[in-house]
């Protein structure tokens, strides 16, 4: 008996916890984007949720662009305006030696997105992180 109350109990504290988490995973929208390295920058093709289609901009090695979902930005300069035909989200994205590197800061579940790609390699992202 003294099993089946502990049993008991134990479920019904995960139980906030899970429900926390499907709330936490309902509060974000849907984006979708495909990140491609090309020679000597980035390639963007937005797949759903930005108000732009394809960004390509040269980025030198380990500087940092920030991205959302009206185009390139400055962190200093995030618009404050929103759409609520578009997902609202902000992420940086730096050029290294051995791929991409993305750090979530608005609108994504993941904080930092790293990306092993070649040049001509692409992999697709959404709000919750490498996608298909």
């Amino acid at each position: 008996m003294k099993t089946i109350a502990l049993i008991a109990s134990l479920l019904f504290m995960a139980s906030p916890t899970l429900v926390a988490q499907e709330q936490l995973h309902e509060d974000y929208k849907d984006f979708k984007i495909l990140i491609e390295k090309t020679s000597d920058g980035v390639k963007l093709t937005s797949i759903m949720g930005s108000g732009w289609m394809d960004i390509s901009f040269d980025l030198d090695k380990n500087t940092e662009q920030a991205i959302d979902e009206y185009g390139m930005t400055r962190l200093d300069k995030v618009s404050p305006k929103k759409d609520s035909n578009l997902t609202d989200y902000l992420f940086t994205i730096t050029r290294t030696k051995d791929g991409i590197v993305l750090n979530g800061l608005e609108g994504t579940l993941w904080k930092e997105l790293t990306l092993s790609l070649s040049k001509n390699e692409s992999q697709a992202i959404n709000q919750y992180g490498m996608s298909d």
